[in-house]
Order: C-alpha cells, then structure tokens, then sequence
C-alpha cells in the first residue's frame, strides 16, 4: 500500500520531532451530495469507462495478475467508508481490460493487521504447497501493518478457487525486518535462475530491495538500489519488468517503476521511473549525463557581506547572507559559492521576507535555486493577520467558559483552552486569551461542541481553526460543520499544523436560514485535534494569513509566479518562466511566513537566462506528467508477453477530498507499455489498451484542415460533444505560441484546456477553469510535459470522462493525467490558438459508451 496514507497520522508525532513533512491539504467544503435514489454507476462524476467500486475508498491498484482469462484487479480498500482506514483488498476481474466485475472482499484487515499494498503470481509448480500442480494457487503477496507498533512486513495468502476466496498463511509475516517503513512488495517469477524475485521499497529511505525465493516463504535479499532520481517524498508501490527496446527482442532492458508521494513532477504523488540493466541480484540503472544549468546574467549570488540593494524584514534572513548551514540548522548543500540567502536564522520560529529592487523584465527566464520548507504560497493571502473584519462574532471563547454552547465527550474540557496545552506543539494565531483546543490529554479525547441555533444574516461565516486534517464525512473527523434543517451544509478541517488561520464559508445562499455549528473531534490518531478561535458572520470574507516559504515574482503587486522548498537542506534548481512579463516592472520576493517544521527557507544564485533551469525532480524520468497517477504497477503473466500498467487515479494532495460519493477512487485506464529511443534516449512510453476502441460508437465527430490565428472555434458537430470521448488530433505546427483543445466546455466559462506550447515544446493541460476545485488550493493548475514535435506535427489521443482526462502525447512518451470535476453540462469542445496561426489537420472524436451497461 502506499502508506504515506497511513503514516500522515501515524507518523505525524515523528514528523514534528525531526521537523519534517506538514500536511498540505485545504480545509474543505463538504462533498456535494448525491441524491439517494441515484442509480448506481450513474452520479454526477462517476467515471463511464474508469474503475471505480460501487461505493466506499479505494487507492492503490494491487495483486496485477493473468489467469484462466481473468485480469485480476485488486485494490486498497475501505469497506467501511469513504475515505482511507480499514485498509483491505478489494477485487475486480475483466476479460478484456476494459468491462470490469466487482467482486466481494478478498483480504480483509483484522484485530490485529491492515493488508496494505502488495501483488500476486500463479504458483504454477506449487512451489508453496498452497494447492497442487493441477490446480496451482494463486498467492498475494502483501504488506501486514501491524495495529501494534505500526510494524510493517510482507504476508503470503493464497486462493485455489481463481481468486474467490482467501486463506492467510499461518506463517506469517514472511519477511520482517522490523521496520515501520517497509512495503509494498511486487514479486514475479524470474525464469534464468527459476526461482521467485521480490521488489520491494524501504520507503522512508528512499531504497528498493530485492529478495529471492524458491518457495515463496523462505526469502533471502540479493541487492538494493538507491537513493537516486526525485527523492523529495517517500517511495512505494515499486515495480521491476523487462521490455524490448524499439521492438527489438535482442535488446532487453529492465524498467524499475518507484512512485513517490510527495515530491512528483506535477506536485505531489507521482510514478516515477529509472532503466538500467538486472542481473538476477542487482538491478543497475543507465547513467545519465551529468547536468549543467543554462548560462545568464547573475542577478544575485549573496557573495557580498551584505544583502546589497535588497530589502530585508524581520529576523529570519539575519544581517547577511549565510556561509552554509546557521545555528541549530542540518547540513545544507547545493548552494554555488560561499553565500546564500538563509531563513533558518534564530530556527524556524523566525519570519520574514527578502526582497530584490524593482527591475525590468527582459529575459525569458529566471532561474535561481531554492532549499527548505514545503509551505507553497497561497493565493489571497495576507503577510500579517490584521483585525477581523467588521461583523457580529458569535463565539470568541474569551472569559473563561463556552458560554451556551454545548459540549459532549471528553475532548473540550469544562472550558476554553488558554493557548498551547501539555505536550502540544506551540499554538499560534488566535485572537485574545481563549480558543477552543481539543489536545486535552493529547489526541485520545474526542468530542463534541454545538452552539445554540442563530440566524444567517451576513454573506460569510469566518472562523480561525488549525489541527488535525481529517475532514466531515471522513470515518474520524477533526471538523467545523454547518449544519442548517438538520444537513451538513459546509464544513472544514485543519491542515495538520497548529497555528490557527482565517477559514471562509460564502453563505450567501443560505441567507435567512436558521443554523448551527458544530465542532466535532472524533478522532484519537495523530493530529486527532483541533484548535478554533473567533467565529463570526462578516458581509466580508477574512483573508488568511501566509504560512508560506517561498521564493516569489511580483508583478503589478501581484504573485504571478512561486516556488517553494522539497522539505530539504539541499538547494536545487527551479525557474520562472518571464516571457508573459517582458517589458514590465517586477520584483523577486523571499518569504518566510512559517514557524512550524520546516519553517524556513533557502535561495541562491537568481540568474536571468534564456532557457530555463531543470530541478532534480524535472530531469527525473515519469511514467505520467499529470496530477493524477499514483502506484502504477503492471500485471504478471499477461497474454502474449504485453506488459499493461494501471495506477490510481487521485493524489495524496487532496485524495481524501474530491467531491464524489458514494465512492472515492478511480483507476486509469490500463496502458501498454513499451521502451522507445526518443531523441536519441530510450523512453518509457503508453498507450491505452487497444480493446479501449470497442467502446467507440460508430460514426466519429471529425474536422479537418481548421487554421485558426489566435483564436478560439467550436467544434459544431453534435457528436463533438460529450462528457465520456475518445479524441485522436494533430496539429501542423505554424507561428503560434499555443494551440490546442478545450474540452468539456460549457457552464460559466468551464474548459479543460489541453494544449502545446511551442516555445517551452511542452504539452500541458490546464485545469484552473475546470469545475469544482475549491476542495484544496493545490486542485487548480497547469501540468506539462517535454514534448517535441515531430516532422512539424503535434499528435495527441484524449481520452475525456465524466471527472479525468487522460492526454497521451507524439507515441506515448508524453502523458498527462488529471482529475476535473465539472458541471455535467458542460459538454463542448473547441478549438484554440494564442499568439499566431496553427492548423488542426486532422481530428476524430468519439463518443464511447459506459462500461456498466
């Protein structure tokens, strides 16, 4: 199982004591409601040809295999609710790789373990003695998370009856190597030395093991591999197979597939991927060139005793430029000379900002290298919490009671806290001398604190709250609810920190109505607390206040580009990219606004250049450029040798979060993979499952040779439009800066925007006009890909459902998945160009029929 899931509460209490991770999830509204006698497979964002169970969580894809012409799809799965916990393995079969049929549980969690990620194999010589050679067990190969202690370590279970039915070992665990970080095992069988191999990742370490076996049970480890490639989050789901190159039989290279939460390309889960060579024991990876950033006009470099001409505020940057690493801080590397800006300067209580004079913009790129705390900008955010705006407070928890709220359980004592209580991390950002804290003999107490009914009389209910993220409707909530005629109609959770901050509901809608609040602490694991302070109804929306620790362009007054830290001592290379700026006045800003873990920030050497700089985590090699692809694993024994990969389609970023029910989780659609030399370096490349095409109806939308000069047209045909599409396009290349597609147009300026910009050569899809978004402030955004044209061209496959899109670009070697939550009616496409003419040549449009009728 990928379980960052399990350790952003489990291992939270760790977390803060080596300053590292805070959780970045926004507080969210609650899940838009789906009617009762909704039909099932028929919600508002259920996916048409995606697999989704039929209700309650799912994650990560587990247990891959081919048999008796059965794909074999089991799944990390709650049957108990909608969000992680429980964790289980669900289970579907196809025939094709496209119908799927849910069947019942197949590994349930217990009393004593949840059954976290793993796969399984057909143990064709009954080398376990689970069953016999005429009838070979089929053995999952699973990580037991121990409920005691949190210990992880790999199980066997086998089935003799296809999969239907499950039996644990009674010899388990199989391997223990007394670790709390140790998961997710993928095992095939490896025919030179006919014995089993074991994939398996050291999570916390940033290492994959590989183990042999002849039995399955008695296992021996062989080798490791890394650290290497993106190592800014933890890696899970590991995966190792072999693939021709270019087709090429008598040329064999291994692919070793590590996913990594956070740290991926688009931000945080990503599927990462290296090439190398494996012996059997040792899987080596081909070297890479070494990197050499572009040259440019030095900005600043923080050599000089001082800052020069940049201004600095409060305490965090000290008098000067840094030598390296300040008092109480870790080793700090990557920075070029002697100097650098530092914000660890009297640790990470300290704040402030650095910035640079005002200059013009004259090159396309800035590049500069950044270290420090993951705390990204916040868009609407204010440096210092001013007062509250005016308006009728309803509760400010001063004088030492509750007032006429009401209180239930243990978690909110007999009155307000008075700030930071018995062993809590320090709490800051309410107001006065008295909040509501639930830490009450830390996170074990739980509870409930209801206000007396009141009258919705203003546009905005705006409170402060920080505390554990576990948001309403979630098995455990650490929750603010609305509730009005008995409904939850908003809620908010906190974001895993202490301090406090403003949280905003528009409630516009509900002027007039009577309501209450209530706050609710249901929850014992880490951050199993919240803390609120000063709620109040304000004609005015209260602006939160930065906790960032980021580096900034500011132009007009305005962020217009940011970048934030990997949660690491290390500088790396980041970029701005200036063209949409040329000509104007800008500023380079550094903040530091966050007193938690990580609270502080690095940057060095701002260069102005032509192209732009490549972080680590950029000259990394994925499997998917987008948002939304996570723990791709492939399938074992598939027909005809075909090596098909599937990954789940969410992001630990917001995946607790997104508005659907009664079901959360969707898998991609299963791609074939395949090792192509792509400007003179061998890819990892995919398609979607050919069988994918029976779903097309008969007669395709299609357009041919539109030239188009910084413009936008719809495609006018009825069967151009659609929410569930199969789009095959391909541009001829002109003088445009931006060509492409919208698609899923419609209602109030919705578009998914999927496009190619020639300058960068990168596809992107963009998704800030998406739909509903408001669940987390990192939805929103632009995802790339490296893509060059070729022979002039831009071709692109666009698989469009009812909440994702999946772009495939040139032969598969640029993909970008995302999730999109927009109105059902909004159904268009169009065509676009910005700053000049290109041409679509060709494109044919699909409507594809549900894989649930």
């Amino acid at each position: 199982m990928s379980s960052a899931r399990v350790s952003r509460h489990a291992r939270m209490r760790l977390m803060a004591a080596v300053a590292t991770v805070c959780a970045l999830s926004a507080a969210p509204l609650a899940p838009r409601a789906v009617a009762a006698d909704t039909p099932p497979y028929t919600e508002t964002y259920r996916p048409r040809f995606h697999f989704t169970p039929q209700k309650n969580w799912m994650n990560d894809p587990n247990g891959l295999v081919y048999y008796k012409g059965e794909y074999h799809l089991f799944y990390q799965y709650n049957p108990n609710g909608n969000t992680w916990g429980d964790m289980s393995w669900g289970h579907a079969v196809s025939k094709d790789l496209v119908h799927w049929e849910e069947l019942p549980l197949a590994l349930s969690h217990d009393d004593e373990e949840m059954v976290f990620s793993g796969s399984a194999v057909v143990d064709w010589n009954n080398t376990t003695g689970f069953g016999t050679k005429k009838n070979p067990p089929m053995v999952a190969i699973y990580t037991s998370a121990y409920k005691n202690g949190g210990k992880q370590a790999q199980s066997l279970a086998y089935s003799t009856d296809r999969g239907r039915t499950w039996t644990k070992y009674q010899g388990n665990p199989v391997i223990d190597i007394g670790s709390t970080n140790f998961r997710d095992p993928k095992v095939q069988w490896y025919a030179p030395t006919q014995s089993w191999l074991m994939t398996v990742s050291l999570s916390a370490e940033h290492k994959v093991q590989f183990y042999s076996s002849k039995n399955l049970k008695d296992w021996k480890l062989q080798s490791e591999f890394g650290p290497a490639g993106a190592t800014g989050g933890v890696w899970e789901c590991p995966d190792l197979f072999p693939l021709a190159v270019d087709g090429d039989k008598d040329n064999i290279k291994w692919v070793l597939v590590v996913n990594i939460n956070p740290g991926g390309i688009a931000g945080g889960s990503a599927a990462q991927y290296f090439i190398g060579d494996f012996d059997g024991k040792k899987f080596t990876a081909d070297d890479k060139d070494s990197y050499t950033p572009p040259t440019g006009k030095v900005v600043q470099d923080f050599e000089g005793t001082g800052f020069g001409t940049w201004a600095a505020t409060g305490t965090a940057f000290g008098h000067g430029p840094a030598a390296g690493a300040v008092d109480g801080q870790g080793p700090v590397t990557g920075f070029d000379g002697k100097g650098l800006a530092n914000s660890f300067h009297g640790g990470d209580g300290a704040t402030g900002t650095l910035t640079s004079p005002s200059f013009t913009v004259d090159n396309p790129y800035l590049n500069f290298k950044i270290g420090g705390g993951r705390h990204p900008h916040e868009p609407g955010t204010v440096m210092e919490q001013g007062p509250p705006p005016e308006g009728r407070v309803l509760a400010d928890f001063e004088g030492g009671t509750y007032g006429d709220w009401t209180t239930t359980g243990d978690a909110f004592g007999t009155a307000p806290a008075t700030g930071t209580l018995p062993s809590q991390q320090d709490v800051s950002g309410f107001l006065g001398t008295g909040l509501v804290n639930t830490f009450r003999n830390g996170d074990s107490t739980t509870g409930t604190l209801t206000s007396p009914e009141f009258t919705i009389d203003k546009k905005h209910i705006n409170f402060l709250i920080g505390g554990g993220n576990h948001p309403a409707g979630s098995d455990n909530p650490t929750a603010v609810e609305l509730v009005v005629d008995g409904q939850v109609v908003r809620s908010a959770t906190g974001k895993d920190a202490e301090a406090l901050n403003w949280a905003s509901w528009d409630v516009g809608d509900l002027a007039g109505k009577q309501a209450h609040l209530r706050i609710v602490d249901d929850n014992t694991g880490g951050w199993g607390h919240l803390n609120i302070d000063h709620i109040m109804l304000s004609d005015t929306k209260a602006q939160r206040v930065s906790q960032e620790t980021s580096v900034n362009l500011i132009v007009d007054g305005k962020v217009v580009r940011s970048a934030t830290g990997t949660d690491s001592e290390t500088l790396d290379w980041a970029s701005f990219d200036m063209r949409p700026y040329a000509g104007k006045k800008a500023q380079i800003q550094v903040v530091d606004m966050n007193t938690a873990g990580w609270g502080h920030v690095m940057a060095d050497q701002f260069t102005a250049a032509d192209k732009p700089a490549k972080s680590v985590v950029q000259r990394a090699d994925w499997a998917d450029y987008g948002k939304d692809y996570y723990a791709a694993v492939s399938w074992e024994s598939a027909p005809g040798g075909k090596r098909y990969m599937i990954g789940w389609m969410n992001n630990w970023d917001y995946g607790q979060s997104v508005p659907t029910s009664p079901w959360r989780g969707a898998q991609s659609v299963p791609r074939e993979m395949a090792l192509r030399t792509v400007d003179g370096r061998i890819r990892l490349t995919s398609k979607p499952v050919g069988n994918l095409e029976s779903l097309r109806e008969t007669h395709p939308a299609a357009a041919s040779a539109v030239t188009l000069t910084s413009a936008s047209k719809p495609l006018i045909s009825p069967a151009a439009k659609g929410k569930a599409l199969d789009i095959e396009a391909t541009f001829s290349l002109k003088d445009a800066d931006r060509f492409g597609l919208k698609v899923r147009t419609g209602t109030g300026g919705e578009e998914t925007v999927i496009g190619y910009d020639t300058t960068t050569q990168e596809l992107y899809v963009d998704r800030t006009r998406s739909g509903v978004g408001d669940f987390n402030s990192t939805f929103p955004g632009v995802q790339t890909a490296p893509l060059k044209p070729k022979n002039g061209k831009v071709k692109l496959r666009i698989l469009v459902d009812w909440s994702s899109v999946e772009v495939f670009g040139g032969n598969g070697e640029a993909v970008i998945t995302d999730q999109i939550f927009p109105d059902p009616s909004s159904t268009g496409i169009e065509i676009f160009t910005e700053g000049g003419t290109a041409t679509l040549s060709d494109l044919r449009a699909w409507q594809l029929k549900s894989i649930w009728r």
